[in-house]
């Protein structure tokens, strides 16, 4: 079995008195991609924002690379080589292309893959074209393209995706696959949450569902798409 890069065990986190997630427990091994998927308000994004420092935790821990990251600032945890990739696409809308890859450039890091704007260019064709183009007057799917782009600058080990097909067309859906799997390729590590289980099936080798703040099912994608009950069950709308 391969080992474990993100282990996140027992995690709870509230807002307000609000408690969302009811011990939480997962692993993300290396190499590979793992798909938190779930209905909407079911404590996926939640998920990733405690992981990632954004909310608290309230209980449990989260381990990166075998140093425990819960309690942690964002950005004591994004230096430690763990990326972030926020569903709101938040970009710097004045920047340009080149100028936002800048702000997010950052030293390389021991075992994990090194990027430079010339490399995500062949990752990101759409991207190569618009160099010197304002994020303001760039699409939503090319917004997206960037904002994954500007936190591979930062090198990172692993890789947050806050539902990254959600509000794309069709064709941006297929290229965001297409990436995916190109960032695996490169020895990248991925949890991603998302609802639309057909680009999970595309990308991903292990599922995570989360129902009510607590995980159903952690398997093989192979697993989830053979048991109908679990899908109707924590999936269908």
């Amino acid at each position: 079995m391969t080992e474990a890069l993100l282990e996140v065990e027992g995690l709870e986190a509230q807002y307000g008195r609000a408690r969302i997630l009811h011990g939480v427990t997962l692993s993300l091994r290396r190499g590979e991609v793992l798909a938190l998927m779930g209905r909407n308000g079911a404590g996926k994004s939640t998920t990733i924002k405690a992981v990632m420092g954004l909310v608290p935790p309230s209980g449990g821990t989260v381990r990166f690379a075998g140093t425990r990251i819960d309690g942690r600032e964002p950005y004591e945890i994004a230096r430690l080589g763990l990326g972030y990739v926020p569903e709101e696409r938040r970009i710097f809308s004045e920047l340009t292309v080149m100028e936002n890859l800048a702000v997010g450039a950052r030293p390389p890091r021991k075992g994990a893959p090194v990027w430079t704007p010339e490399r995500l260019f062949a990752l990101f064709p759409n991207l190569a074209a618009m160099r010197d183009r304002p994020g303001a007057a760039m699409s939503g799917g090319e917004q997206q393209m960037l904002t994954i782009a500007r936190t591979l600058m930062g090198n990172p080990g692993a890789l947050l995706l806050d539902e990254p097909s959600e509000g794309l067309a069709p064709v941006i859906v297929q290229a965001m696959a297409r990436t995916i799997l190109a960032l695996k390729s490169e020895g990248l590590s991925i949890l991603l949450s998302e609802q639309n289980l057909h680009f999970a099936g595309s990308v991903a080798d292990r599922a995570a569902i989360i129902e009510k703040g607590e995980i159903r099912f952690e398997g093989t994608m192979a697993a989830l798409k053979a048991y109908d009950t679990l899908r109707t069950r924590y999936l269908s709308v």
